[in-house]
């Protein structure tokens, strides 16, 4: 889907896909996780990433010091100057880019520190997670961001849970 597009079907939907996904929450954790693993399975093969990179275009993952460390011996500078030249402090005091699009996002889509990225880079979208009714409102704020969550959560209303 053409990201104009996209982000004219999530706003659109965003009052139904939030109390789609808070009524989630009543329902059997394992049966919601079942549903959402096979969804997430079938949507990431039809999608493809690098077409669309929203997520490293519009949002900051959070950098845990773990994060900083790989990534700053990745770019062969120490950690300290990573924080510096790349990341602020949020409201949560968490690490997160000072800007977007991410730094490390290539022209062509692809992660100049892939190999090294962040945790939050690495799990994202989340939707492959146990225990997804502890994360609806992530994963609703992601409908707003992914393509592929928007589509899952589009196929989870057509099923009976």
């Amino acid at each position: 889907m053409e990201l104009d597009r996209f982000r004219e079907v999530a706003k659109n939907k965003s009052a139904e896909n939030r109390k789609f996904l808070q009524s989630l929450k009543k329902k059997d954790a394992r049966v919601v996780d079942n549903a959402f693993h096979e969804i997430h399975s079938e949507v990431f093969e039809e999608v493809d990433c690098l077409a669309c990179a929203n997520c490293c275009k519009t949002t900051s993952p959070i950098f845990y010091q773990t994060d900083i460390e790989r990534v700053a011996k990745a770019l062969r500078i120490k950690p300290g100057d990573f924080i510096e030249t790349y990341l602020r402090v949020d409201e949560d005091k968490d690490f997160v880019l000072k800007s977007s699009p991410c730094p490390f996002l290539a022209d062509d889509n692809y992660c100049k520190v892939y190999d090294s990225r962040p945790k939050a880079c690495r799990e994202y979208p989340h939707t492959d997670r146990k225990k997804m009714v502890q994360i609806t409102e992530l994963t609703y704020k992601n409908t707003l961001v992914c393509p592929a969550v928007l589509e899952m959560v589009e196929r989870l209303k057509k099923i009976a849970l």
